[in-house]
């Protein structure tokens, strides 16, 4: 099927000149870091989702760990996560010293099980830590009800909820301080780097101190160049001018780039509605409003032990795939070997981390690609099924 048709990745970063450009002008000039640009690309950030505070680090990974540390936790404190998300959900707790305390996901959206979130409350227990799966919101109402009664902090890990909305508030709003990430094949990119925002004032000063190594004052604040104390720990966190660059050209395309995916997502769902065997986790909109990062499927259970064969047929159509997630955390090595969990403790993000394909729905692809896609499941879904 493929023939001399070029492959389709999962995704791709779409830089133009405009980025090209703004990149040269600061390798072109005297400041890499702490310069004007990434002051800048906060404030349009924050314009953009309608935060009061944002503050621009080196991950998204490093943005959690820097709330975390700069809150003050460490061994014998607990912060509850999903089952179901990156190791760097996990990690950000577990190198504080602090103890994730893992919840299976619901089987509708991949999202946090609420209902199993208040079970997983001890007095140990810090915060609560959500992730919007694959750009899916989390009903945060109900999450910030229960993080309210016992005193919690909650963090949104907001790594592919660009766009994600409840109720009108962008994702990261909607807890106590949400993270972004700007790895390249995310909704728009920096090449690296990440961004927290929050409503908090205090929370995001102690942040730009502490994701500089906790001075007192930054370069434009020294009335004698190289003059400072340090008041604080803290680590190097921050993101450069180079990022910050390419993020503010990137971020005058993200609503562009965002319709595309909206658009692509539709019409692939369509097209593999019909297919046997295929759920479809749902993208929302309206009031609760997905990002539409990839499509997920997850394969019917008779069907899942033929996936590495159809994402194999699906290769060799020249289909790009990824997986979101290969496995759930606490079944990763690591975590594993620590906690002893087994598949049965957390049942239905295995069924979907062992059943699922994520299908690319990037604006790197146009209708015709996205019928090729369609077409290319339907084919390998007949040639390796049962």
């Amino acid at each position: 099927m493929s023939g001399h048709l070029p492959p389709l990745p999962f995704g791709r970063p779409i830089i133009g000149d405009e980025e090209k450009r703004a990149v040269m002008e600061v390798l072109d000039g005297p400041i890499l870091v702490h310069g004007p640009r990434a002051q800048d690309f906060e404030s349009a950030f924050a314009a953009w989702t309608g935060a009061p505070h944002a503050v621009s680090v080196a991950s998204c990974t490093a943005g959690m760990h820097l709330i975390y540390f700069a809150l003050g936790y460490g061994p014998g404190d607990e912060v509850i996560v999903p089952a179901q998300t990156h190791a760097a959900t996990a990690h950000a707790v577990a190198l504080t010293g602090a103890t994730p305390v893992f919840v299976d996901a619901e089987p509708r959206t991949g999202n946090i099980d609420i209902d199993r979130i208040e079970a997983a409350v001890t007095p140990r227990t810090r915060a609560i830590a959500v992730v919007h799966f694959l750009g899916e919101p989390v009903d945060m109402d109900r999450v910030v009800a229960i993080a309210r009664r016992h005193g919690l902090f909650v963090l949104e890990d907001c790594a592919l909820a660009f766009g994600t909305r409840h109720h009108g508030t962008h994702a990261g709003l909607l807890g106590d301080a949400g993270v972004f990430s700007f790895y390249p094949v995310k909704h728009m990119t920096t090449a690296e780097g990440g961004i927290v925002v929050t409503r908090d004032a205090a929370l995001a000063d102690r942040l730009v101190r502490q994701r500089a190594f906790g001075v007192d004052r930054s370069h434009g604040e020294r009335a004698v160049p190289g003059a400072y104390d340090v008041t604080m720990l803290g680590f190097n966190y921050r993101m450069n001018e180079i990022e910050a660059a390419l993020g503010l050209e990137q971020l005058k395309r993200l609503d562009g780039f965002l319709e595309r995916r909206r658009a692509n997502h539709t019409a692939l769902a369509a097209g593999l509605a019909d297919i046997p065997g295929l759920d479809i986790l749902p993208a929302s909109a309206g009031e609760r409003q997905s990002s539409y990062y990839c499509l997920q499927v997850v394969l019917a259970s008779a069907l899942a032990v033929h996936r590495p064969a159809i994402l194999a047929r699906l290769k060799e159509l020249g289909i790009g795939t990824s997986v979101y997630y290969p496995r759930p955390v606490p079944l990763m090595t690591w975590y594993h070997e620590r906690g002893g969990y087994t598949a049965d403790d957390f049942p239905v993000a295995t069924r979907i981390s062992d059943g699922s394909i994520s299908l690319p729905v990037g604006p790197h692809l146009d209708s015709a690609d996205i019928n090729r896609i369609a077409d290319a499941v339907r084919l390998a879904m007949k040639d390796v099924g049962p």
